[in-house]
């Protein structure tokens, strides 16, 4: 039975005293500690796979500029590069289990890594896990580094790389949008504001509408991502650089840099950036711009397809399951209400990334990975819920024709088409007597003989009523 335990567990130790830790894990003392610590949510490393991978890139970065500067032996950096480069290419993401709602300002995060890198290291050099004597969590993987560095560095890249995928999906959203308006470019309907009747558009504008207004978003977002290539490696623990050798920041930065083939530069003040995480307020707030128009839009399509009998019914949105345990034949607009729903808890991450990150204190802020957690969270939810809603909504809409020219026909509103012919005064009797008596503003308005039936007609076209005209016509009193 001995043997077996033998086997089984290694015995690890830190500050605290010994650790039995199961032999089949990369991880170590510092992160079991960790998972032991802070059983807190469902959300843990392995959740995030990009913020994994901004761990590796963070690690190797750190790696090089040693091994340039002749901390590392050519054996070390050999092995923790290859070591790093297997977490970037997505190996050991079960080896990630530390929640991420942690305290310690994410060293139990930046230590999972360590021993991670650490460990895998000591198997490609023939050594044994936990023979740290060879390469080394703090020693070696962690050489030059704080956690208060390589931890919002390792966030920053996760970010940016996660930010790239939400513009794909994003922008996938956007074109169905495109299409529709497109498919709908003739349909004739009435639009409204404060839920009343106002003047004739195409559902195609509508729908234009929908994609322009997130479009524009992009650039909000891409200002707001630019902000993650700015790193404060070589600040260490607060900013002064202290454990780091001359010269290592901007080593380590032009490192980074080269891996992901981006922008990345050094933070101009180190000091000032360790405890500042404005980026992450400022990346969540653009979430929240695009959650508050998406969710917008679909508060739009949910009215527009309101019905079937009984609601404005302008467009059919797909039936997706039965929409009620005891009215037969009801269909629900659930994707759409499922979007509303992620855009709210999306705003309601915008409010914890602010708070958490008013509440740094003097060089540090503490509170990051609960800032890290939500703007992970929150990029998942928004690309997941576009997804859904692009695929089993938005891409199978069709237009109720005939009804939305039914609105326009009926609608009083469309005097505000004559206006600019008839005046103002002769628009309001026309459309008072329209709402009292019941008839068309079409009719009346030949009955008073204000306007012959061929101007009447060329103001009304439905081209004529759509876009800004100058039409040459006159009332006949």
């Amino acid at each position: 039975m001995k043997d077996n335990c033998e086997k089984e567990f290694r015995i690890e130790s830190d500050l605290l005293g010994d650790v039995e830790v199961p032999e089949n894990v990369l991880y170590g003392v510092q992160t079991l500690r960790g998972i032991e610590n802070f059983e807190i949510s469902k959300f843990h490393l392995y959740d995030y796979p990009e913020f994994v991978k901004g761990l590796g890139i963070t690690k190797l970065g750190a790696a090089m500029a040693n091994h340039e500067l002749g901390l590392l032996t050519d054996e070390q950096y050999e092995a923790i590069a290859q070591a790093c480069r297997e977490l970037i290419d997505g190996e050991h993401l079960d080896q990630f289990p530390v929640d991420m709602i942690q305290g310690g300002a994410g060293t139990s995060t930046n230590m999972n890594a360590n021993e991670v890198i650490a460990n895998r290291a000591l198997e490609l050099m023939g050594h044994k896990r936990g023979e740290y004597q060879y390469c080394s969590p703090n020693d070696h993987v962690n050489r030059s580094q704080s956690t208060n560095d390589a931890y919002p560095t390792a966030i920053h890249i996760g970010m940016y790389m996660a930010h790239l995928r939400f513009k794909r999906h994003y922008g996938e959203l956007i074109e169905a949008f495109r299409r529709k308006a497109v498919e709908f470019k003739d349909i004739i309907k009435i639009g409204r504001t404060q839920l009343e009747d106002a003047v004739p558009m195409t559902l195609g504008q509508t729908f234009s509408g929908f994609a322009s207004i997130l479009e524009d978003e992009i650039r909000h977002l891409d200002e707001a991502a630019a902000d993650f290539l700015t790193i404060n490696m070589g600040a260490t623990a607060i900013g002064t650089g202290i454990c780091a050798e001359p010269g290592y920041a901007e080593k380590c930065t032009a490192a980074i840099a080269g891996i992901t083939g981006w922008n990345i530069t050094l933070a101009a003040d180190l000091v000032g950036i360790t405890s500042d995480t404005s980026c992450m307020v400022g990346y969540s707030s653009a979430l929240k711009r695009v959650a508050t128009k998406v969710s917008k839009i679909c508060n739009d399509l949910r009215l527009l397809a309101s019905g079937p009998r009984c609601g404005i019914g302008e467009i059919n949105l797909p039936p997706r399951q039965p929409g009620s345990s005891i009215m037969p034949g009801k269909v629900n607009p659930v994707i759409p209400e499922v979007m509303n729903q992620i855009c709210f808890k999306v705003i309601g991450n915008d409010f914890c990334v602010t708070m958490a990150s008013e509440a740094a204190q003097l060089e540090l802020n503490v509170m990051e990975p609960v800032t890290a957690q939500c703007d992970f969270e929150s990029v998942d939810l928004m690309i997941n819920g576009f997804d859904t809603l692009r695929r089993l909504c938005v891409d199978g809409i069709t237009a109720n024709v005939d009804k939305c020219r039914s609105y326009v026909h009926n609608s009083i509103s469309v005097v505000t088409a004559l206006n600019p012919v008839i005046g103002y005064k002769n628009s309001t009797k026309i459309a008072k007597e329209a709402m009292e008596t019941g008839r068309s503003v079409y009719d009346l308005v030949l009955e008073h003989g204000i306007l012959d039936k061929k101007d009447l007609d060329t103001i009304l076209a439905p081209e004529n009523m759509i876009k800004p005209v100058k039409l040459d016509i006159k009332p006949k009193k």
